[in-house]
């Protein structure tokens, strides 16, 4: 007879608790013990900012079913048969003898657990930097319902006006969001020069637009040095400025937790994660480890990377418990597939934006298009900005991201198995996707991106990015920039600089636009400014481009009501 299978898990949340519950399921024999430091042992990390902002109005649904049953360690030994260690530490790994050292955080001596298998789902920590002034009071970080609810006090108790938040990431904008909604004044001080790495730097600039129209500074490119106060915090001082601070989230990243993997010995990766093979084994094959404590691969790339995301880390702590229960299973690794609301608007993104592509090594070509998530007549239509990113030897899509107040989501899981298939901009120009008009148009705005990548592809269309011809405007190279919308449209939203002539007036009216000069034609869309590049080479003109994305992706100022 088989003697009983031993496993220790040490972490719980996601990974750690996904990989206990599908052991006990696949091995109703074995014995499972979960050694968690916290007191809850899983809940919803990614619904903390909007239970402190009282979007989610229960703390207790962080942690329940949706039923509404706490996943407390009652809950797990009598539904799951998992024995759960709470409030306790894993001190060591003992690899020789197969033993985790452990102790409880509320008293109580070391003991020892013995294991046949490891599963190593520590997580990650929020990065806290030797910064002057930052042990100072009513500075936080967001990690734990714990977090949580200190942060939700010191809000709720109402004695806050100003807030910063240190970090222009995922978090960071979720917090910002979630302060403001707070009735506070909210800013975001960010190192690098844009918000929200994930996405490109023009594509970026829109949200910070979007911020800014919300009432959220963005200080992009500006490195926090102290913390002034007097045991409190009173404000955040960087390199050339100095912000008001009743309250400061630190949103600057994390790290993953692998010291202890890393002191017994196990092999780690190029961003110190553990480094695990595609059944999330550790170098040691006793041992798995899963979640926010473990590189990936990207699939696109062929690179490892640290992607830190409770849907990741469910599906990595069961294949972890499949395969230590004898299966065989493999987690073939990312493609990045991320989504943040940003207050009225979505920004999603999968597989590479162009500026990872390129470190890469892949030579890129990409296209920015704005459309209706539906019918343009049916209520409720809004806009999806798109950016599509492509080899642009093969045609293989290597990404897409998408900003706007339509359904970005959408348009973005729609491409994630084409990018894993490797399929091409032609093959996402003829997708059979749903359509009806509450839905999506005919001409579903994905299908339309890569239609006009195709374009670009082929030469037809010759585009030019928003951020570039904004560096020409404020440039001394002579160029005319024609705006092709109808007066009204221009009298709404002017750009500087433009000269109006509408396109049903462009063919009599070749005379107007210069041949000495490059041209750079635009719309609303670029639809028409597509149109109106189409009429001026027919003319002869030889120099002409296509300001992608038009007014609807242009991020910069512009100016109403003026004559043309």
């Amino acid at each position: 007879m088989a003697s009983q299978l031993r496993v220790v898990v040490v972490g719980g949340v996601a990974a750690g608790m996904k990989a206990a519950c599908k052991t006990m399921r696949l091995r109703p024999d074995a014995d499972v013990t979960v050694i968690e430091r916290d007191e809850i042992l899983s809940y919803a990390g990614c619904g903390l900012p909007y239970y402190i902002s009282g979007v989610v109005s229960k703390r207790e649904d962080l942690y329940s079913t949706p039923i509404g049953v706490a996943r407390d360690a009652a809950f797990f030994k009598n539904v799951k048969n998992v024995k759960v260690l709470n409030r306790t530490e894993a001190l060591e790994i003992d690899r020789q003898q197969k033993l985790v050292r452990i102790q409880g955080l509320d008293g109580g001596g070391e003991e020892s657990r013995p294991y046949d298998k490891l599963v190593l789902a520590t997580g990650a920590s929020p990065v806290r930097p030797p910064i002057e002034g930052i042990d100072q009071a009513n500075i936080f970080t967001v990690k734990s319902v714990a977090d949580s609810d200190r942060i939700k006090a010191v809000v709720e108790a109402g004695e806050l006006r100003k807030a910063v938040v240190v970090g222009g990431g995922l978090i960071g904008v979720e917090m910002a969001e979630c302060l403001a909604d707070c009735a506070l004044e909210v800013s975001i001080v960010e190192m690098l020069p844009r918000i929200l790495p994930m996405i490109d730097d023009e594509m970026a600039l829109l949200v910070e637009k979007h911020l800014d129209d919300q009432g959220i500074d963005v200080y992009a490119g500006k490195c926090v040095t102290a913390f002034k106060g007097d045991g409190k915090v009173q404000a955040v001082v960087c390199d050339d400025l100095e912000l008001e601070a009743d309250i400061v989230i630190l949103a600057i990243g994390v790290r993953p937790e692998a010291k202890l993997a890393a002191e017994a010995g196990l092999e780690l990766g190029p961003f110190k994660g553990i480094k695990v093979d595609d059944h999330m084994r550790t170098s040691d094959p006793d041992i798995y480890a899963a979640g926010d404590c473990v590189e990936v691969l990207n699939i696109i790339s062929g690179q490892p990377g640290f992607v830190p995301l409770g849907s990741t880390a469910n599906k990595q702590g069961r294949v972890a418990a499949i395969n230590l229960c004898g299966g065989d299973e493999a987690f073939p690794g990312v493609v990045g597939s991320t989504v943040v609301k940003v207050c009225d608007i979505g920004v999603a993104r999968t597989g590479l934006s162009e500026k990872e592509a390129a470190k890469a090594g892949f030579e890129t070509v990409s296209i920015h298009v704005p459309a209706e998530d539906r019918a343009h007549y049916y209520p409720g239509a809004a806009g999806v900005l798109l950016k599509l990113v492509a080899d642009s030897k093969t045609g293989r899509l290597l990404g897409v991201q998408a900003v706007g107040p339509g359904d970005v989501s959408k348009r973005v899981d729609s491409v994630v198995a084409a990018l894993i298939a490797g399929l091409t901009v032609d093959h996402i120009s003829k997708l059979d996707l749903c359509y009806a008009p509450p839905f999506s148009s005919a001409m579903d705005v994905l299908i339309t991106a890569a239609n006009v990548l195709k374009n670009k592809m082929a030469g037809t269309m010759k585009g030019i990015y928003n951020t570039d011809v904004k560096a020409m405007l404020d440039g001394d190279e002579p160029f005319f920039l024609l705006d092709v919308r109808s007066p009204g449209e221009v009298q709404e939203a002017a750009l500087p600089g433009a000269v109006n002539i509408p396109l049903g007036k462009l063919r009599t009216s070749l005379e107007a636009v210069p041949r000495d000069k490059p041209v750079i034609t635009f719309c609303a869309l670029s639809l028409r400014g597509y149109e109106a590049a189409l009429i001026l080479e027919s003319a002869g003109f030889e120099a002409v481009q296509v300001m992608e994305g038009g007014v609807a992706m242009w991020p910069f100022e512009t100016r109403r009501n003026v004559g043309v």
